[in-house]
């Protein structure tokens, strides 16, 4: 998969999840969008991991940030 943005790959994880619903494509087409939608879906929580890593880096630097067991 080329390098998507977050937004990117969060907008097309929802067109992708809507075709599937509509129940309009044949089980071949199904099988692929379900595929995408999985790749998407990893990608996606690939990009909010490594926010989360970035922010919890930036906390453990600044002192006045509240920690995690205390927000």
């Amino acid at each position: 998969m080329a390098a998507l943005s977050y937004e990117e790959a969060r907008d097309e994880l929802v067109s992708v999840v809507q075709r599937l619903e509509t129940g309009s494509t044949t089980l071949e087409e199904a099988l692929g969008l379900w595929e995408r939608g999985e790749a998407l879906a990893t990608r996606c929580q690939e990009w909010l991991d490594g926010a989360r890593a970035r922010l919890t880096a930036a906390r453990s630097t600044d002192p006045a940030a509240p920690r995690e067991d205390e927000a």
